[in-house]
C-alpha cells in the first residue's frame, strides 16, 4: 500500500504520518462475551477510520489499472474511448464485448489483486450474457463463474432484459417490509398524522422510489406504485372499508402527489444535475447509444426515447434540453410545468 501511495504522489511527510498510524497496530476481538487478546495486524486498513475507505480506494484504482488499463477489452463508449468496467469501493462490474476479452480481464484483476493481498469471493461473482454467442463458462481460478440473468448491483436489480419490472417488484417488497416494522407508530395514538406522514416519506416512501430516476416507467408500473401507496395512506389514516374515499382526496389530505409525477420530478431533476456537471460518466451515459443489431419490429420504448417523448410534449428537443440546463431558474420552470402538464393528465 505504501508503494502505490508513493507513486500516486503522495508527499512523504503525509506518507510518513499514515505509517506512524499503522505501526504497531493490534486489536482484539470479543467471542461468546470474552474479550481476546490483543493481536498485531499486519495487513488491511483500520476499521471505522475516516481515512480508511480513501485508502482502500487508492490501491484498489491501482489494482484495476493493472488489469485492464491501456487494453481494450471492453465496450465502445465514446468515439474516442472504451468502458472497462464500473467500480464503486469494492462492488466490481467487469464489461466486455467478447467472451475471451472478459475471461482475460477477471484473470488479469485476479492476478492484480492477488499482487496486494486482496482476493476476488468467488461465491459472490456472477455473470450476465445479453445475446451471447458462445456458452462457455467464464473461469475464476479453478471454479466456474455462476451465470444468471439478474443479480443485486448497488441496491437495483440488473436483468438480462433490461427494464425496469423487476427492479420495481424489489423495491415494493423492501418498502413493504419497511412499512411493517413501522407498525407501532402507525398504530400509536400519541404520534401525530403529519409526525407519521413524515415518517412515511422519509423511511418508507425513500426505500419505495430508491434508483426510480433510471426507472423506464410504464402504465402498469405506475399503478403497481400508486396502489402500494394509496394502501400504505390508507393504513396510515385509519380509513378503512366501508368508509371510502377518492384517491385524489386522499392524496390531498395527506399531502402527496400522484407517484408518476414524484418520479417524473426526480428524474428530470437528477438529468438536469448529471446535464450541469463535467467529465461525469453518467452524462456520457445519457449520449451513449449501444452497438449492435437490435431485433426486427418497432424499437422497445427505452428510458432514453421515453425522456425524448417527455420533451416533446413541453415542445423542446434533446438538444434544447441540454442547452436549458445550465440555467437552473429555466430548469426549474421547466421541470414544474413538465410535472404540472403530468398532473392534468392524472
Amino acid at each position: 500500500m505504501w508503494d502505490i501511495m508513493a507513486k500516486y504522489g503522495i508527499p512523504s511527510k503525509i506518507l510518513g504520518i499514515i505509517k506512524a498510524m499503522y505501526e504497531g497496530y493490534e486489536c482484539q476481538v470479543v467471542h461468546d462475551g470474552v474479550l481476546s487478546e490483543s493481536f498485531h495486524i499486519h495487513s488491511g486498513v483500520k476499521q471505522g477510520c475516516v481515512l480508511s475507505p480513501t485508502l482502500f480506494i487508492i490501491v484498489l484504482d491501482a489494482v484495476m489499472w493493472g488489469a485492464v488499463g491501456g487494453r481494450k477489452r471492453g465496450i465502445q463508449w465514446t468515439l474516442n474511448e472504451r468502458l472497462e468496467d464500473l467500480d464503486f469501493a469494492d462492488d466490481l462490474c467487469l464489461i466486455s464485448q467478447r467472451f475471451t476479452d472478459l475471461q482475460a480481464k477477471l484473470s488479469a484483476l485476479d492476478i492484480a489483486a492477488a499482487g496486494v493481498g486482496l482476493r476476488i469471493n468467488s461465491s459472490k461473482t456472477k455473470e450476465m450474457r445479453i445475446k451471447a454467442r458462445t456458452d462457455q463458462p467464464l473461469v475464476l481460478r479453478v471454479a466456474n463463474v455462476e451465470r444468471v440473468d439478474s443479480f443485486f448491483y448497488l441496491g437495483s436489480v440488473v436483468t438480462e432484459e433490461g427494464g425496469s419490472d423487476q427492479d420495481v417488484r424489489t423495491r415494493i417488497r423492501k418498502a413493504n417490509g419497511a412499512f411493517v416494522q413501522l407498525y407501532p407508530v402507525w398504530k400509536s395514538g400519541h404520534i401525530s398524522r403529519r409526525t407519521k406522514l413524515r415518517i412515511f416519506n422519509t423511511n418508507v416512501k425513500s426505500v419505495l422510489l430508491y434508483g426510480c430516476e433510471t426507472w423506464k416507467v410504464s402504465v402498469a408500473i405506475t399503478k403497481r406504485l400508486q396502489v402500494f401507496v394509496n394502501r400504505c395512506l390508507r393504513r396510515i389514516m385509519k380509513i378503512w372499508w366501508p368508509e371510502t374515499i377518492r384517491n385524489e382526496e386522499l392524496w390531498q389530505l395527506t399531502e402527496q402527489e400522484h407517484i408518476g409525477t414524484e418520479i417524473l420530478r426526480r428524474k428530470w431533476r437528477w438529468i438536469g444535475h448529471t446535464l450541469r456537471r463535467e467529465d461525469a460518466i453518467e452524462k456520457d451515459a445519457l449520449e451513449w447509444n449501444p452497438q449492435g443489431e437490435r431485433r426486427q419490429g418497432r424499437p422497445r420504448i427505452s428510458w432514453r426515447r421515453s425522456v425524448e417523448k417527455e420533451a416533446r410534449l413541453m415542445g423542446r428537443t434533446w438538444g434544447e434540453v441540454k442547452r436549458l440546463a445550465p440555467d437552473r431558474d429555466g430548469w426549474k420552470r421547466f421541470v414544474e410545468a413538465l410535472c404540472s402538464s403530468r398532473s392534468h393528465r392524472n
